[in-house]
């Protein structure tokens, strides 16, 4: 359970300290952005988006069993800790990551890492993809400039509410939005290892500031984002807090854990290596408690800023510790100018992300492949939008364990890195 950090450098060079702040930087620009705009999906402030990219940032890349793995907030949350805000309030959260923290750093000394292998594709693709949807569709006012007091947060009755609220419907803020998309798909094209995503974002929202466009930004609808980090204090906490927010915290536990190691996974094929899956989950329970100890939100493995930095040249946990500095040393400097970032932009971010995350390229295998496997599949998707993704998870994992136990002959996995 020794993290990678300690073994990755005895034939430390200078080249290698010179990728690895490229690397690091480039990643820190790409995360920059994704984490303000996860903490705003997630009804969380804007700036806790930058703390936990920070803090847990660095202690995944200092405790990790990965050499690449970069971590901090990601889109598979969105829906976990929207439900918790809006049922528990922020508070609420800090609280419920705190007890996730202390769930997978169970797991890690428990040796649990390997029993990833037990959950089967189908559930983890089919609540992927039902993620996806969900933060698609709640970028959808920000994207069409809806003028809508609150998008509710069930998808049954958030689809209703849109479409009351068409004749609101604003052209600028798609055009926004749409040319962010563009921008960001044509810059990972035609310079795969430079920050396209933070250029694209502050371009079209600096056309927006230009043509005076009634455009909502961060700070327009948030406040000023803080230049510094917060005093780290423990969450309050009571017997009755913790019960009722026990089964958000497992769900946290597992998604950090899964998707972790997923990303651990895809790293290994991508340089070669091998990664320490104890270690990883250790080091994802220091990032959750790190994180709820300074009022961040949770955090796991990023699949997509992990291919980045690999992209990008990243072979150490230096560079993710670069990338957690290079996010820091932005809000220290330039806070306010984050603050200009306009919603229609970062929304074309998040709903191109939830297009990247539910990795379309495969919808064909998923189909063609066995018809239980779809099936499954489907029905982890359709719970996870319309029911909750507890209920999700459950069903389809024991669905997935009862068809495994019939078969006896699932072939591994076969991960591959989305372009997110």
């Amino acid at each position: 359970m020794k993290p990678k950090i300690l073994t990755s450098m005895g034939d430390y060079s200078s080249e290698a300290l010179r990728a690895d702040v490229l690397a690091g930087i480039t990643v820190g620009m790409v995360a920059l952005p994704l984490s303000l705009a996860i903490a705003i999906a997630s009804g969380a402030p804007p700036e806790t988006g930058l703390v936990t990219a920070i803090i847990a940032g660095l202690l995944i890349s200092l405790f990790g069993g990965s050499r690449v793995q970069i971590g901090g907030p990601t889109g598979a949350f969105i829906v976990v800790v929207y439900g918790v805000v809006q049922d528990h309030g922020y508070q609420g959260l800090v609280l419920a990551t705190f007890m996730a923290g202390l769930i997978l750093l169970v797991a890690g000394f428990l040796r649990l890492g390997k029993l990833i292998r037990y959950v089967p594709e189908p559930v983890i693709n089919g609540f992927t993809i039902g993620i996806a949807v969900i933060i698609a569709t709640s970028q959808l006012k920000d994207i069409l400039g809806l003028d809508m007091a609150q998008v509710p947060a069930d998808f049954i009755e958030k689809v209703p509410a849109l479409w009351a609220a068409r004749a609101t419907f604003d052209t600028s803020s798609v055009i926004l939005g749409l040319i962010t998309i563009v921008a960001i798909v044509a810059l990972r094209r035609l310079f795969p290892k430079f920050p396209g995503l933070i250029f694209a974002v502050a371009g079209t929202s600096a056309l927006a500031a230009w043509l005076h466009l009634p455009a909502d930004t961060i700070f327009s609808r948030f406040g000023a984002l803080p230049s510094h980090l917060p005093t780290p204090a423990f969450p309050q906490m009571s017997m009755a807090t913790v019960t009722e927010l026990l089964p958000s915290a497992i769900v946290i536990a597992f998604l950090a854990g899964i998707e972790s190691l997923l990303s651990a996974i895809v790293a290994d094929r991508m340089i070669g290596g091998h990664h320490r899956s104890n270690a990883e989950l250790l080091a994802q329970g220091a990032a959750n408690l790190g994180s709820a100890l300074f009022g961040g939100l949770p955090a796991t493995g990023a699949i997509a800023r992990t291919a980045t930095n690999v992209r990008a040249g990243g072979r150490t946990p230096v560079a993710g510790i670069v990338h957690a500095l290079t996010v820091l040393l932005v809000m220290m400097l330039a806070a306010p100018l984050a603050g200009y970032l306009a919603m229609p932009a970062l929304a074309g971010l998040l709903i191109l992300t939830a297009w990247n995350m539910s990795e379309p390229q495969n919808w064909k295998t998923y189909v063609s492949g066995r018809r239980s496997d779809a099936i499954l599949m489907l029905l982890t998707l359709v719970l996870t939008v319309l029911a909750d993704l507890t209920v999700a998870i459950g069903v389809g994992v024991a669905v997935g364990l009862a068809l495994r136990l019939i078969r006896r002959d699932v072939p591994p996995e076969d991960w591959t890195p989305p372009q997110h």
